[in-house]
């Protein structure tokens, strides 16, 4: 095997800089050349088995596009169909659930219902800082990582959204939000929209009907369209184009995965983790969001039809992003088992300005998570900017307390720590609770969360980044709290009835929360288990790395790269 002359140049390097500091630079030298060389040697195979995979993703996507959801000359676009010869957008996709309207009287749907050009700017806007988050975990991850693992670290989080983007749009969201056709659809949605197929960047979802009376009319200061000029969706999210709310679903499905990377960092193989990313999300993810955002088990629990709650109460994944992937994350730390040294060696976070970093992306990101997932500038949507911000300053300072109190030093990775496990745990109750309540769910996300760690900590769970502390046990938290103190007040629906009320509609509200939370620990955590047994049993020396690339550190071994080249 012939290593790379960047290799060789990185050899140099540190023959100079040990050689300077008094040890054995000829041998030292021969034994990372050996190292590397075993590392290169086995990683090709891998290289390869990931060639053609993206052959058959690419072979899979051109067969779509050849037979059904492609250009064709007599489309309109991908999947869509001409609209009528006399008039029309010429962009209809046949989508039932879409809103679409006759313009001209000829009985064919041809026009796409009028969308808010507000909200429409105010979600690109929530998708694009949603997004933004996944590099605000790859720089908590990577400063909370040891130098030596740094670039896998950050790697491994970036390459997610590469991967999840992708498995979105040809099958994960018709998984997650495909329609509700049959009993097993409650399980996980129908293949309508594979390739994004009637998905629609013009028309929104819904009925058509006036504009007059919607949702949008109460609330807006401009004056609705009359009939004549158009028509609206009368459902939610009814505002904005369906493909605009797909694509802001996508940037949580991205999000989700990234975050169990800081439960495997130092062990698991990068060529593995490419292959569990879209594993996971495929059998993990995107049943949990159908169970609870797309019309299935969660969102429709309702243990008295006489009462009025009639579903779990999760805003903007409380229970769909964080409690999936903390329990995920502590699931892969079991099956990978604990570091080399662990216990024994320090393992601090080796660079806390890109920890403070990573953390305040996320705290400008999340206002977009949960303020977005109104989907509509309304009050709700304020309500939930103003809780998201006043729980994560709780929970932060709740944790720096916390921690002074424990060791005796305010630790500023705790307080960035706690910033994060408030957010988490506000997540599922942002659209159903007010301030005063957001306080209350800041301090319990900087106890517990704090409290969980430490007990991790003394299990020797070695979760390395301690994901199912603050996102799985914060998700957790955040769910039952939501079912506590949602109020009606917030809503002037009267919607989110929380078990503070002291009424039996409150007490249902509450066991419907606690129930899908458990359901989703459970599933999460054994189905994970399950795909990596599968994995590491089949996996050509298992999904961990060697012990000697654990060693050398996985910047060099598994990526060929290091961060700080002057070490």
């Amino acid at each position: 095997m012939i290593v790379s002359l960047y290799n060789y140049i990185q050899l140099l390097t540190l023959f100079v800089n040990y050689s300077t500091s008094g040890l054995y630079p000829v041998q030292f030298a021969e034994n990372k050349m050996n190292s590397i060389m075993q590392i290169y040697s086995a990683k090709h195979k891998y290289a390869l088995l990931l060639m053609v995979a993206v052959g058959l993703t690419a072979t899979g996507a051109m067969g779509l596009a050849a037979d059904s959801y492609a250009q064709k000359i007599d489309d309109g676009m991908d999947g869509y169909v001409v609209g009528s010869p006399d008039g029309g957008a010429g962009i209809y996709t046949g989508n039932p659930n879409e809103c679409w309207w006759d313009s001209d009287g000829d009985g064919v749907l041809d026009m796409y219902c009028l969308i808010d050009t507000g909200d429409t700017a105010w979600m690109i806007t929530a998708s694009s800082l949603v997004l933004f988050m996944t590099p605000g975990v790859a720089f908590l991850y990577g400063g909370l990582a040891r130098s030596k693992n740094a670039v896998n670290t950050i790697g491994m989080t970036f390459i997610v959204m590469g991967l999840m983007s992708v498995q979105w749009v040809l099958w994960g969201y018709s998984l997650a939000f495909g329609a509700v056709d049959t009993e097993a659809n409650m399980f996980m949605g129908n293949l309508d929209y594979m390739g994004f197929n009637q998905v629609s960047a013009w028309a929104p979802l819904g009925e058509p009907g006036p504009c007059e009376g919607t949702w949008s009319d109460y609330y807006q200061m401009q004056q609705m369209k009359s009939l004549d000029a158009g028509m609206c969706s009368q459902g939610w999210p009814g505002t904005v184009p369906h493909q605009l709310f797909a694509m802001f679903q996508a940037t949580f499905a991205i999000i989700t995965p990234a975050l169990i990377v800081g439960g495997l960092v130092d062990r698991m193989k990068f060529s593995a983790l490419v292959i569990f990313v879209l594993l996971w999300g495929t059998f993990v993810y995107d049943p949990i969001a159908h169970w609870v955002w797309g019309g299935g088990y969660i969102g429709n629990m309702d243990f008295d039809p006489d009462l009025s709650p009639s579903y779990g109460l999760d805003f903007a994944g409380g229970t769909v992003v964080h409690i999936s992937s903390g329990f995920a994350a502590l699931a892969g730390a079991l099956v990978l088992g604990r570091r080399l040294g662990y216990g024994k060696v320090p393992m601090e976070p080796h660079n806390i300005p890109m920890v403070v970093l990573g953390a305040s992306i996320l705290w400008f990101g999340w206002f977009g998570f949960n303020a977005g997932s109104e989907v509509l500038s309304d009050g709700i949507a304020v309500s939930a900017w103003t809780v998201t911000n006043t729980a994560t300053g709780m929970a932060s300072v709740t944790w720096l307390l916390m921690s002074w109190g424990h060791t005796g030093r305010p630790s500023i990775a705790g307080a960035a720590t706690g910033a994060v496990a408030g957010l988490v745990a506000i997540t599922p109750a942002s659209g159903w609770v007010g301030p005063m309540a957001s306080i209350i769910i800041g301090i319990a996300a900087g106890t517990v969360c704090y409290g969980a760690v430490a007990f991790k900590n003394a299990r020797k769970w070695d979760d390395a980044l301690d994901v199912w502390g603050v996102h799985g046990i914060g998700g957790f938290t955040g769910a039952i709290l939501t079912g506590t103190l949602a109020s009606p007040h917030v809503w002037d629906t009267g919607d989110g009835i929380g078990a503070w009320t002291g009424t039996p509609e409150g007490y249902e509200q509450q066991a419907i929360n606690i129930a899908g939370a458990c359901l989703s620990v459970a599933y999460a955590f054994g189905v994970t288990i399950v795909i990596l047994k599968i994995m590491d049993a089949i996996w050509p020396g298992g999904i961990r790395v060697t012990p000697k690339e654990e060693e050398v550190g996985l910047d060099i071994a598994q990526n060929g790269e290091r961060a700080y080249i002057n070490e």
